[in-house]
Parts: structure tokens; C-alpha cells; sequence
């Protein structure tokens, strides 16, 4: 029997879905499944794929299977599981063999896992996947990490099967060890952003210019013509524009005002403090999701410290452009996580691929990373986005309506955490004095630690100490 190029263990959401993409294009696929049950099920709903689906109950049977090198994805939970499969898959594998973590790992056990099996001769490669079912079904965004000899093995495979943009493959080889996890978990924050400005931006409305969900939900289709244009945006108005059935009212309005998180953004947010660097806007989302599980709390709080919002007088171009701002931030924010990351651990990232990849397939694909791609492509002042002469123009234009959006907001009551936080680290970017010398003032008079003095060498201490 011929053997499959390619064997994809885990046949959950993801898995089923790249397995059936790349039968798909034609390519032989070994599939397993630890409950093995799984396995015909899958086979029935493959159809007609199913002669490019190859499935095997026993894990030797699975290894055995594939040409060699062998190439093997595994689309199982992180952490301790991924571990264990690996001591399992170990002894049935040969030098030069591929073996793929397609989740949503930490990059450091990443890293980890790669040096490790490099001393066996077994490659090692992190996978970021964005673009949930239908993505891996139909087309994903995909952020490799890993040698030069397992994206060789991938490169035929990956092209085949990801998302296109204009007939490029939404995928690239970014670098070796934990780089694809680093620059997915980079991705992940940036869609807590996104999607906390999104629901500031929905509450502006919902609550400070009493509009209904159905309108809202126009709102959003209509700015989704324009330079807002974006996959979010998108399900955005579909979504605002549905009712439950059960009840008839907005299906918006039945949902428990609690938002779940699976730890990514934490991620982000811990990494870019590590490096030095701000995450304030995704910080922001990820304590969003984090208060708003406090439902109990808050509606006690809003008894005693009273929950009114009061009404805003707000036009859908303001809405729009303070949107359009605080999305331009929040990419800045991250490519800048990118960026210290590639420094730290010598990954010479391409931030325009980056952004190349990220057009189609992914979560966070917008209309803005054409514009961002474009910026890194060309030469830019001090490698930061905000200060592309194209991303400084919007800025210019954009920023006036973020802070009446702001004046406004916050005048009335209304939560907008990432919007603030947005505001918050451009004016502060934007100014080549700030308050810092106050900070060293203090460090210095509490605790002797010293400062630099403007145009002078060394560490000095201030007159307090004479």
C-alpha cells in the first residue's frame, strides 16, 4: 500500500478539518485518534475524501505508515499531554522524522522540546493554526517555527492547504525552536484587542446612543465596506443581527455578559513584560474578560455605586475613525512584542511576511495589514509602525476623533478600557519628555538607586543625598 505523506494525530475540531483540507488537495493523510471510536465516524464523514484518509487504531501501525522522514502533526492539548505523546511516538520514529505541535502551546516548553529532541535527531516544530474550523477546513493561517529541514518536509504540504490572498499562501516559516508559537500567541493577543475595542465601541452605542442590536449590527456590516474591513467586523454585524429563537429578542441580549479566555493574551500580556515591552491595550482586554466574569459583583456594585451611563452625542464617523485608531495601536503594540521577542532569542523575524500572512485565513485578517505590510517593506523611522509616514497619516487623522470618543465616554460613564489604554501609550510615545524623571527622583531619594544625568556619562545621585 502506498504510504501518506503526511499523518495528523487528534481528530478533534482542528484536527478532522486540516486532515480533511489536505485530502483535500489530494494529499494521503494517516489519521489516528487516542479513542480510537472516533476513527470511523471521521472515515463517514470524510465521503469521498476518504480514499486519501488512511486511519490506524495502533500508534505503530500510525508511525509506520508514513513515508520517511516521517511527518507528524499532532492536534492534541498543550502542556502535559503534548509530552506524553511525545515519550509514546518516540521509539517508533527514525532520524530526520518531523513531529509538529499544531496548538496553542507555550513557546518556552516549545523551545524546549525542540532542543531536546534535537539531541535525538528529531526535528521539532511549533504551528501556530488561526482561523478556527473553518479556517483548517477551507484555509488557515499558519505561523511556522522550526529547522530549515522540517520546512522543507512542510513547505509542499502547508502551501497546499492554507489560506490564499491574491494567490499567496497564508503561511510562512518564521524561525526556528518557539517562533511560529511566539508569533501566534502575538496574534492571539492582538485579537483580544481588537475584540475589546469592538465591544467598547458596541456598548458606545448600545448604551450612550440607545441604539438596538439590529442597527448596531448595520453599523458594523456598513464600516466593513471600508477601511474597518475585517473578518471580526464582519461576524460582528451578522452576529448583532440575529434574534433567538426562543425568545424573539436580539440573540445578543440573552448571552451572559461573561467572557471566557483560554489564556493566550495572558500569555502575551506576561511575555511583553518580560521583554521590557507594553502591552497595555491587550492587558486591558484580557482584565475586561477578567472583571466581566465577576457578573455577582458587578450587579452589586451597580446597585451601590450606581450604573448609570449617561447619553453621548456621537456620530457613526467618529465611532468609525476612534476605531480605525485604537486598531492601528493595538498592531503597533503587538509587532513591537515581535520585535523585542526576535531580538531576545535571535529569530530575525520578518514582521512584513508577518503581516502578509495574517491578510487571509486568520482571525485578525483586515484590510489595515496590507497597509502594515507595506510599512515594513519600506524604510521606516526607528522599525516602529506608528512612525510609517502611511500609519502616521492615519494616526493624524484618526486620533482627534479617539479622544472625543474618550472625553466623551468617560465624562459618561461608560467602561472603555482598551480604548484608554490606547490613548494612554500614544500620547505617551508621542512625547520626547515625559514624567520618567520624577520616577527616578523618587527611586533615587527612597533608595539610592542612582540616575542618569542629561548629556553625562555614569550614574549620579540628586542633592538630597549631599
Amino acid at each position: 500500500m502506498q504510504k501518506a505523506q503526511i499523518g495528523v494525530y487528534g481528530l478533534g475540531t482542528m484536527g478532522s478539518a486540516l486532515a480533511l483540507n489536505m485530502a483535500e488537495q489530494g494529499i494521503d493523510v494517516a489519521v489516528s485518534n487516542r479513542e480510537t471510536e472516533w476513527l470511523d465516524a471521521f472515515m463517514t464523514e470524510a465521503g469521498s475524501l476518504a480514499t486519501h484518509l488512511h486511519p490506524y487504531g495502533e500508534l505503530r501501525e500510525f508511525a509506520d505508515s508514513l513515508t520517511e522522514p516521517r511527518v507528524i502533526l499532532f492536534m492534541i492539548p498543550s502542556g502535559a499531554p503534548m509530552d506524553a505523546m511525545i515519550e509514546a511516538i518516540l521509539p517508533l520514529l527514525s532520524p530526520g522524522d518531523t513531529i509538529i505541535d499544531g496548538g496553542n502551546a507555550d513557546f518556552h516548553a516549545t523551545r524546549r522540546r525542540s532542543a531536546d529532541l534535537a539531541t535525538r535527531d528529531v526535528h521539532f516544530v511549533g504551528m501556530g493554526v488561526s482561523g478556527g474550523e473553518a479556517g483548517a477546513r477551507h484555509g488557515p493561517s499558519m505561523m511556522v517555527g522550526g529547522s530549515a529541514h522540517s520546512w522543507q518536509q512542510l513547505q509542499p504540504i502547508l502551501t497546499a492547504i492554507a489560506a490564499k490572498y491574491e494567490g499567496d499562501p497564508c503561511v510562512a516559516h518564521l524561525g526556528p525552536d518557539g517562533a511560529g508559537h511566539f508569533v501566534k500567541t502575538v496574534h492571539n493577543g492582538i485579537e483580544y484587542a481588537d475584540m475589546q475595542v469592538i465591544a467598547e465601541v458596541y456598548g458606545l452605542m448600545r448604551y450612550g446612543l440607545a441604539r438596538d442590536p439590529h442597527s448596531i449590527g448595520g453599523t458594523f456590516t456598513g464600516w466593513n465596506a471600508g477601511p474597518l474591513r475585517s473578518y471580526l467586523v464582519e461576524i460582528t454585524g451578522k452576529a448583532l443581527g440575529y434574534d433567538d429563537p426562543i425568545t424573539g429578542h436580539p440573540a445578543v441580549d440573552v448571552i451572559k455578559d461573561a467572557a471566557g479566555q483560554k489564556g493566550t493574551g495572558r500569555w502575551t500580556v506576561i511575555e511583553a513584560v518580560k521583554l521590557g515591552q507594553s502591552a497595555s491595550m491587550i492587558d486591558a482586554a484580557v482584565a475586561a474578560r477578567s472583571w466581566s466574569s465577576e457578573k455577582e459583583t458587578r450587579v452589586q456594585a451597580e446597585v451601590i455605586l450606581g450604573g448609570d451611563r449617561t447619553a453621548l452625542d456621537l456620530g457613526e464617523d467618529v465611532l468609525e475613525a476612534a476605531f480605525l485608531a485604537a486598531r492601528i495601536l493595538s498592531y503597533a503594540q503587538g509587532f513591537r512584542i515581535l520585535e523585542a521577542a526576535s531580538l531576545e532569542y535571535d529569530w530575525a523575524l520578518d514582521y512584513a511576511r508577518i503581516a502578509q500572512i495574517w491578510r487571509a485565513g486568520c482571525i485578525i485578517r483586515s484590510a489595515l495589514l496590507d497597509d502594515i505590510s507595506d510599512a515594513f517593506s519600506a524604510d521606516m523611522p526607528g522599525g516602529q509602525l506608528i512612525l510609517a509616514p502611511s500609519m502616521a497619516a492615519k494616526l493624524s487623522e484618526t486620533i482627534p476623533a479617539l479622544r472625543r470618543v474618550l472625553a466623551a465616554a468617560i465624562a459618561g460613564g461608560h467602561a472603555v478600557p482598551a480604548m484608554a489604554a490606547a490613548i494612554g501609550w500614544y500620547d505617551t510615545m508621542r512625547q520626547g519628555r515625559g514624567t520618567a524623571d520624577i520616577i527616578q527622583a523618587q527611586r533615587d531619594f527612597f533608595g539610592h538607586h542612582g540616575y542618569a544625568r542629561l548629556g553625562e556619562a555614569g550614574v549620579h545621585h540628586g542633592p538630597w543625598w549631599d
